[in-house]
């Protein structure tokens, strides 16, 4: 029997998206966000749900643009403390070790040390309560080369990425295969 929980932002995993941004003054930031994710297809768009009292938050408004560096289990604190730390306060680029990148598509920059990074640009922005949905037109995917594998696609057993279980507070990191998607169903389709 199930037991009920309330209202809970109970999804568990949810991605680790690290956010990057320039403040008025230029300075690079990140920020650390696990309400997110792919949105659309066509466009490519992702999206990000971020409060007002976030430095990020009125960074991306003024830019209309921000990146999405998806980080292995190798910076695992350095993604915990940018998501502690506010950008007003630190360099967090500094703090936490990373290296700021300046996007060739977009007014915001990327962390090099993370495999896989999206760069947006911001086509919509819905406010829904305490937090407001940003939607980033994906502009772009850059993915380490060794990191790829055969097809061209990254390959997480080289990124490693992680996600976040936010009840419990933890991070996880992705674990064993266990299928091929659109193909183990097919056996349950109808013939038609």
């Amino acid at each position: 029997m199930k037991k009920s929980l309330g209202v809970k932002t109970l999804v568990a995993p949810t991605p680790v998206f690290v956010v990057g941004t320039y403040d008025a003054d230029g300075k690079p930031n990140i920020m650390t966000a696990a309400w997110g994710g792919i949105c659309c297809s066509q466009p490519v768009c992702i999206c990000v749900s971020l409060r007002k009292a976030t430095y990020s938050y009125g960074n991306i408004v003024a830019n209309q643009a921000f990146t999405v560096s998806l980080p292995s289990v190798t910076h695992v604190a350095a993604v915990d403390y940018a998501g502690l730390a506010s950008g007003r306060d630190a360099d967090k680029f500094a703090v936490a070790g990373l290296t700021a990148v300046r996007s060739e598509l977009v007014n915001a920059p990327y962390v090099a040390e993370f495999p896989h990074v999206l760069e947006c640009k911001l086509q919509h922005t819905l406010e829904i309560g305490l937090h407001t949905l940003f939607v980033g037109e994906v502009l772009d995917v850059k993915v380490d080369e060794e990191c790829l594998d055969a097809k061209g696609n990254p390959d997480v057993e080289k990124t490693r990425p992680f996600a976040f279980i936010p009840g419990a507070r933890l991070y996880y990191e992705l674990g064993a295969c266990v299928g091929k998607a659109f193909s183990l169903g097919k056996k349950l389709l109808k013939p038609e």
